[in-house]
């Protein structure tokens, strides 16, 4: 291994990392990584003094113009869009238990969606790297004084993010196989103790599968709306309880295929947030 490719394997975890914050895409978070190794290949490194800025002010560029770039597209999106599916299994590859530490959920990742592009990157840099002002400022191309006005505004439209309950293993995958036998035996009652009064389910099909147009409100709605699939479900399916972003997940099979993937926010021991993502160009990355 030479050095150019020790010094990607070292900050490639922060990398993916700091893209998949800006962009909620892993597919893309994963291209623009590997672009900016590709350039930092094809660099002289003596000339680069600080090796992780370097890389981390491509990458946080490159997802400023892809952020621009998609803007329109995002605004005519079918339905909710959620970001795609952040699954990682540490025990496989310890490289990554800096990204399962780090990842973000998918209720703090819709936050950042009220942020520009520039202010989401500022934003990210500062809370999540601890980058100084000098140092976001080199990155985004702006003074330090606006770098930290932009950082306070972007604080202030993000407000008090309350992060999902934190889980031990065991306990948040005995409450996802709970909730999928709750759904599956029909179980009304169950599934309602599980559930906050005013929980929120999302779902993104991207109109390229069934999935609802609209947030369904309230532990009611919700118990009907999986009541009424449940009746109507014939195919053969199965589940993978796993960890998504950092919060509960359930992966959905059927006849062997994923067809989909779901997290749980949980606050005070209830399920507050529901995120079903069904759009499969959302799921080529899952297996």
């Amino acid at each position: 291994m030479n050095e150019t490719e020790q010094l990607f394997t070292t900050h490639r975890p922060l990398l993916f990392s700091l893209a998949y914050r800006m962009l909620g895409s892993v597919q893309d978070a994963e291209d623009i990584v590997q672009e900016a190794y590709i350039t930092l290949s094809e660099t002289t490194t003596e000339h680069v003094l600080n090796s992780k800025a370097y890389l981390c002010k491509i990458v946080t560029n490159r997802c400023i113009d892809l952020l621009k770039s998609a803007k329109k597209q995002r605004e005519t999106y079918t339905g909710p869009w959620l970001p795609e599916p952040l699954l990682i299994d540490s025990k496989e590859d310890p490289a990554q238990n800096y990204i399962m530490k780090e990842s973000l959920s998918t209720a703090y990742l819709l936050l950042l969606e009220q942020l520009s592009e520039t202010e989401r990157a500022v934003f990210l840099l500062r809370e999540a790297l601890q980058y100084d002002y000098d140092a976001i400022a080199d990155v985004v191309g702006k003074s330090s004084t606006n770098c930290r006005q932009i950082y306070h505004r972007a604080k202030k439209a993000v407000g008090n993010h309350r992060r999902s309950d934190p889980l031990t293993p065991a306990k948040a995958h005995a409450l996802s196989e709970q909730f999928v036998s709750a759904i599956i035996t029909g179980n009304v009652s169950k599934l309602l103790s599980l559930l906050a009064v005013d929980a929120t389910l999302l779902s993104d099909g991207g109109g390229k599968t069934k999935a609802a147009l609209f947030p369904i409100l309230g532990a009611e709605r919700i118990s009907r709306f999986y009541m009424g699939i449940l009746a109507k479900t014939t195919e053969d399916f199965s589940f993978k309880f796993t960890t998504v972003n950092g919060d509960p997940g359930i992966v959905l099979y059927i006849e062997s295929q994923v067809y989909g993937v779901l997290s749980l926010h949980v606050q005070d021991d209830l399920i507050e947030k529901i995120y079903w993502v069904a759009n499969p160009d959302k799921l080529s990355h899952i297996s």
